[in-house]
């Protein structure tokens, strides 16, 4: 009988991949002023608390632009914007210094509880805020003067590795400072994408109001690459800044953005521990192209899977024999050159489908490419209603079992498989439920 505690021991169980894949790994998260000011803001911070206690490393970029509209409101002023950037005239640099070091504050206060029966207790997390953001004048733009408005001129990223090293959450407030001892306001978005580019993050977050970024009719738009993303017509204007700070980061070198909503509670989790996700996901693969191969590539498969024939990896396939399955085969290619490839052969009324030839160019090894691949075949296996793939295999057979395919015998393949088993290649039979 499944019980709702055992439903939820199920959940954690299969989160485990996703908690060893995050593990060590660099987040730069982006939370707007308007993050503190909601209900949920508590939560946040009790994910971000448990991404660390999973050994995820965070710098934490925080805005302040409703906190410092409240001030100067309350003092009277007023200030003006140019390109969504505010201008930070002497009068209004106090209330700005005022509302980013009472945020911090209260962030630093937030990370800092222990309560027991809490999801705070044992976090015992170290913060460390600093100066670690050297920035300069915006100045005059178009006649315009920004004062102490200012933008990033360099990160601190020696100093904020060693802070991260050492098991600490690094805070980043919207400010900068000059080596002449000036005091900067910042925009968030500038901070986070230099940020995340400098430190060679593996992925910024960035929390906006919706859920992620949807279409006209409001359908939520799970993945979407940098070059995909010039094709959605976006209407709201806060997806629309966020999408644009997600291709600069993007753009930056940062292989994946993740926009998702801070007024849903769980939503950070669900993102990072779930198939699905629960926002938008933004990926840098404009760089490196996935696409199915076509009768030009068999030169550049050739030069690929060659050595490997010769080495008894692969059995060898002649260029006619590839001219008869080019469309069995799909790429990963940069700048024209083939870097990976593999291949899936249906086997449509035994239900299954052959992945084969999974191979990578050997300058550029290492980049989980052929894990792409192999995703992506099972994908196409799933759309042709294939509902398991198998692997024949000599010396990939540990990578293979890595992937969730199980040892199997050679009468499970299909009988035209069967048929032409190489008794001589003594090959393994893997096979994989989809």
């Amino acid at each position: 009988m499944t019980t709702p505690s055992r439903d939820h021991i199920r959940w954690f169980r299969n989160t485990a991949p996703y908690i060893n894949r995050h593990r060590g790994k660099t987040f730069v998260l982006m939370l707007g002023g308007e993050v503190a000011q909601h209900q949920n803001f508590a939560n946040i911070i009790h994910d971000i608390a448990l991404l660390n206690s999973l050994g995820v490393r965070m710098v934490l970029v925080h805005g302040s632009r409703p906190q410092i509209a409240q001030r100067l409101e309350q003092a009277g002023l007023v200030t003006s914007f140019q390109d969504d950037i505010r201008i930070t005239d002497t009068a209004a640099l106090d209330h700005v210094k005022d509302a980013a070091g009472s945020l911090r504050a209260q962030f630093e206060a937030l990370l800092s509880m222990g309560l027991p029966n809490s999801p705070m207790q044992g976090a015992k997390i170290r913060v460390c805020s600093g100066n670690f953001v050297t920035a300069k004048p915006r100045g005059i733009v178009d006649g315009i003067d920004f004062h102490h408005t200012g933008s990033v001129r360099r990160i601190d990223t020696p100093g904020i590795h060693r802070e991260l090293d050492a098991g600490s959450i690094v805070l980043l407030s919207p400010l900068g400072y000059s080596p002449t001892g000036e005091i900067f306001n910042l925009a968030l978005e500038d901070i986070a994408v230099h940020c995340a580019a400098a430190i060679g993050a593996d992925k910024m977050l960035l929390f906006g109001r919706s859920a992620g970024i949807t279409k006209a009719d409001d359908t939520l738009v799970r993945q979407c690459s940098v070059s995909e993303s010039s094709t959605l017509e976006i209407d709201n204007a806060e997806q629309a800044s966020l999408l644009k700070t997600a291709i600069r980061a993007c753009s930056a070198g940062v292989p994946r953005c993740q926009i998702i909503s801070y007024r849903e509670d769980c939503a950070l989790l669900e993102e990072l521990f779930t198939h699905d996700g629960s926002g938008t996901l933004v990926a840098n693969d404009d760089y490196e192209r996935s696409r199915a191969a076509n009768i030009d590539d068999i030169g550049g498969i050739l030069e690929l899977i060659e050595p490997l024939e010769q080495q008894g990896v692969l059995l060898k396939r002649s260029r006619d024999l590839l001219e008869t399955e080019i469309k069995q085969f799909r790429l990963l290619e940069r700048d024209a050159r083939i870097l990976a490839c593999a291949a899936l052969y249906p086997f449509p009324e035994e239900g299954c489908g052959e992945v084969a030839c999974i191979v990578s160019h050997p300058d550029y090894r290492g980049g989980a490419r052929g894990q792409r691949l192999l995703r992506e075949l099972e994908n196409e296996a799933r759309r042709l209603k294939l509902g398991r793939v198998f692997v024949l295999t000599t010396q990939t057979t540990h990578w293979f079992i890595e992937q969730g395919f199980e040892e199997s015998d050679q009468d499970a393949l299909p009988d035209q498989k069967q048929a032409l088993y190489n008794l001589q290649r003594n090959s393994k039979v893997l096979f994989k439920t989809l």
